[in-house]
């Protein structure tokens, strides 16, 4: 049985191209590894020994042995990291809030123009919801409201950076892993989006689907829990795609601001995008916790998804 536990030598095998998916119940499952791991290589030191020159050679006199050992190795750590043919290191990670501070500058407004910030409601509904409903959101935090939905009617751009760095960081974040990883390719399936590329997954959210995911898994507060809801995902009987479920997880956020569910709790705090990311959270520690107890598997998701009393 191979590791779920997301360590380096798993994730930089996540990278490679001898992988291969297959499908059980409708979703991707996690490739076979079919080679050895780098780490056990670089272990039990047989590389590091030649590159040191084992056998009485020197690094003033390399041996031909040694020589092609060593370009082995560098083509190896190459083609793992994703990044063959470039000079550049690694992609740095960034923080959920480097990554907010950058939509907020950014020019969004074909974004804004297709947004609807509330529920449209009309006849008894409307009046009901008047004069028995939540609060309306106050007026200063409706910039903050309208951002969060710009986020979510805004694609994955190859050309924008820091749309590649959410990519990478969650990534890394959840495999382990220290080196980038194609743009496309099953190592996404392996994370639980539907196909090799995650774009094709963010209908409904956008980027605010992967800045939800980005702030699980780089707050240490919640990185503990989006490991070990990962973890469930790749379960042998109760595996289930993780990248898709936590999508749906921000569309019931989404849903949940446009009918005005959140405006109390985001007046009390004078905050949204925390409430936002503070009921995402919630939401999948409860799916956590009665997936796991309750034994669910992916036939379920649809009845578990359902689960949001804490909304009313």
């Amino acid at each position: 049985e191979r590791s779920r536990g997301g360590g380096e030598s798993e994730g930089m095998n996540r990278c490679t191209a001898e992988t291969h998916q297959s499908e059980e119940q409708g979703i991707f499952l996690p490739p076979a590894v079919k080679s050895i791991p780098i780490s056990v290589l670089k272990q039990n030191g047989l590389l590091q020994a030649l590159a040191e020159g084992a056998n009485g050679c020197t690094e003033a006199d390399p041996s031909e042995e040694v020589l092609r050992a060593q370009e082995e190795w560098e083509a190896v750590e190459n083609l793992q990291s994703g990044i063959v043919g470039t000079s550049a290191g690694p992609v740095p990670l960034i923080a959920f809030n480097e990554a907010l501070q950058y939509f907020q500058t950014a020019d969004l407004s074909e974004c804004r123009k297709k947004i609807q910030p509330t529920v449209q409601r009309r006849g008894l509904s409307a009046v009901a919801h008047f004069f028995f409903g939540p609060p309306r959101l106050h007026q200063q935090l409706q910039g903050e409201r309208d951002l969060a939905l710009a986020i979510a009617q805004c694609g994955l751009d190859n050309n924008e950076s820091v749309h590649m760095r959410i990519l990478q960081t969650i990534y890394k974040k959840l495999t382990g892993s220290r080196f980038d990883c194609p743009r496309y390719g099953a190592h996404w399936e392996e994370l639980g989006f539907q196909g090799m590329d995650p774009g094709t997954d963010l209908r409904g959210t956008g980027l605010l689907g992967l800045m939800q995911i980005l702030y699980f898994v780089m707050d240490s507060r919640t990185l503990p829990l989006a490991r070990d809801v990962f973890k469930l995902s790749q379960h042998e009987s109760q595996n289930f795609p993780f990248c898709v479920m936590s999508i749906n997880i921000t569309r019931i956020v989404i849903q949940a601001l446009r009918e005005e569910h959140l405006s109390r709790e985001c007046n009390r705090r004078q905050q949204v995008i925390a409430v936002l990311n503070d009921l995402y959270v919630a939401t999948s520690l409860r799916l956590h916790i009665i997936w796991k107890t309750q034994q669910k598997t992916i036939s379920d998701s649809g009845f578990v998804l359902k689960v949001q009393p804490f909304l009313r």
